[in-house]
């Protein structure tokens, strides 16, 4: 009885393999062309004078104890933060009297779209509207962040605008970068002081990478307080 012969199948792994790399560059060239175009970057004219750094204050001046945040508002930390425990730091600690409270700008290069929501925020502060425009910004995060658009003007002139701005003032400012000097100068003090991450928080003189709760910060005041430091009246 004769045997039947068999052809050898061919092996269909170079065949697949050549799908997978084709597919593999199909991909790539559908991001490069589909991905949003790097902003427009924001850098300080070289020629202006060195701007002071000031932060911006919440509660009493007189406050015998400063809790100061360096902040990035396109960092992810520092939007939890600003809305899972700065809400409860001005209540508990702030209102009361027993410190006050100072947002410094600190926006980081990874952070293509950081610098104009910095400037929206100071913008914002001319006409007394910091902490209601620093606050929407956070929560809008998603809207105008680098991975989602490369016109962050766009959604954060909505902001301004939904907290009824005077918008000629504050696209003005904006687009004159009013105060961008003030921006890097807030950052280079943090700089100084040795921070390199976002949020940062520094109460008592020292300074807590990647931010302490509410708690923790209201720990340090009373101990703070308890060493001889006397909290002034409720602002």
């Amino acid at each position: 009885m004769s045997k039947k012969s068999v052809k050898p199948q061919k092996s269909q792994a170079p065949f697949v393999g050549l799908i997978a790399v084709v597919a593999l560059i199909g991909g790539a060239v559908l991001y490069q062309v589909t991905r949003p175009s790097a902003p427009e970057a924001i850098s300080i004219d070289p020629t202006a004078p060195p701007a002071e750094a000031k932060g911006v204050l919440y509660g009493n001046p007189d406050a015998p104890i400063t809790i100061t945040e360096f902040a990035d508002f396109e960092c992810g930390g520092c939007g939890q933060y600003a809305l899972l425990h700065t809400p409860d730091i001005k209540k508990r600690i702030v209102d009361a009297g027993l410190a006050n409270f100072k947002f410094v700008d600190f926006p980081l290069n990874i952070h293509p779209n950081a610098m104009a929501a910095h400037l929206a925020a100071a913008c914002a502060n001319d006409q007394g509207k910091f902490w209601e425009m620093h606050d929407k910004i956070f929560e809008s995060q998603f809207d105008w962040n680098s991975q989602a658009t490369t016109n962050p003007k766009k959604v954060l002139a909505g902001l301004a605008q939904g907290l009824s701005l005077d918008m000629n003032a504050w696209n003005s400012c904006f687009d004159n970068r009013t105060h961008l000097g003030t921006i890097e100068a807030n950052r280079n003090t943090g700089i100084k002081l040795g921070v390199n991450s976002t949020p940062s928080i520094q109460v008592g003189g020292q300074i807590f990478p990647g931010g302490i709760t509410a708690d923790q910060v209201k720990q340090i005041v009373d101990s703070l307080a308890a060493s001889g430091i006397t909290p002034t009246a409720a602002p």
